[in-house]
């Protein structure tokens, strides 16, 4: 039994801690960002106006009672501070008990279950099934390129463009290279977004998502293979990682990916 949990943590591992490291990339160095690392709590706050960016983790095991102090920390964090914030937590960090209780738990907090996503991992991709759309693939290095990835990630995301602007500001590709960020352009136009974030126990994938119009194409995949070996070179040794919508669940099964945890959002405002 003990290695069956040992095995099981060897794998959502790297999903839970590429997450926290994309969080702390984007917040690092911002006017309003913070980021803090207490037992069992990270917070890696942007200080935005969109509040899943104002975000708090576990960043290990809890009890019942660990949790509930925890919120309190976090809460306080925030309430001081004015801002509407979210809870990120991968479901394995918590044992079954706190599990059942959990939204009720976090209502007590005035946190609302706003998402859950499958937390997905990959040794190796596997070779395409269908012959796969070319495009021009163009790293973000300008406020031209940030401006298209951006657009097509508020309509994908159903976020306000001056929301994602906050996020995704000119800062990204000058001052962060470890969220290093792609579009995909067919004929000119921006059609596709990837990101890939390197830790030290993973390499993730981001913001994969398909302009309205031209989905079911196979853009989405072309541009995430794309980023995928762009980045893996030299990194062979890590998994690939990745919370997956349920729009593109299926998507991620044909390339390899494979569901080890899941990963649940709580919000404090509508």
């Amino acid at each position: 039994m003990t290695g069956f949990f040992e095995r099981r943590a060897a794998e959502y591992l790297p999903v839970e801690s590429n997450l926290r490291e994309s969080f702390r990339v984007l917040a690092a160095g911002r006017p309003r960002g913070d980021i803090i690392e207490l037992p069992g709590l990270t917070i890696a706050s942007l200080g935005a106006r969109f509040q899943m960016f104002n975000a708090a983790f576990l960043n290990s095991t809890a009890t019942q009672v660990d949790f509930e102090r925890r919120l309190d920390t976090a809460r306080e964090y925030f309430r001081s501070r004015g801002m509407a914030w979210a809870l990120w937590i991968c479901e394995d960090w918590l044992d079954r008990s706190v599990r059942r209780r959990l939204s009720q738990t976090c209502q007590q907090y005035g946190l609302r279950l706003s998402s859950e996503m499958p937390g997905m991992t990959a040794a190796e991709i596997d070779k395409p099934i269908r012959r796969l759309p070319d495009l021009e693939y163009r790293v973000v290095d300008s406020a031209a390129g940030m401006a298209d990835f951006r657009g097509i990630g508020a309509v994908c995301f159903h976020v306000p463009l001056d929301w994602f602007s906050e996020v995704f500001d000119e800062s990204v590709p000058a001052s962060r290279p470890g969220f290093r960020c792609w579009v995909g352009y067919l004929d000119g136009m921006p059609v596709a977004t990837a990101a890939s974030v390197p830790s030290s126990q993973a390499l993730g994938l981001y913001n994969i998502a398909t302009a309205p119009g031209y989905r079911g194409r196979g853009f989405g995949e072309a541009i995430a293979r794309h980023a995928i070996g762009d980045a893996v070179p030299g990194r062979a040794d890590v998994p690939l990682i990745l919370q997956s919508t349920s729009v593109g669940l299926r998507l991620y099964e044909r390339m390899g990916f494979r569901a080890v945890t899941r990963i649940l959002v709580y919000t404090s405002a509508r």
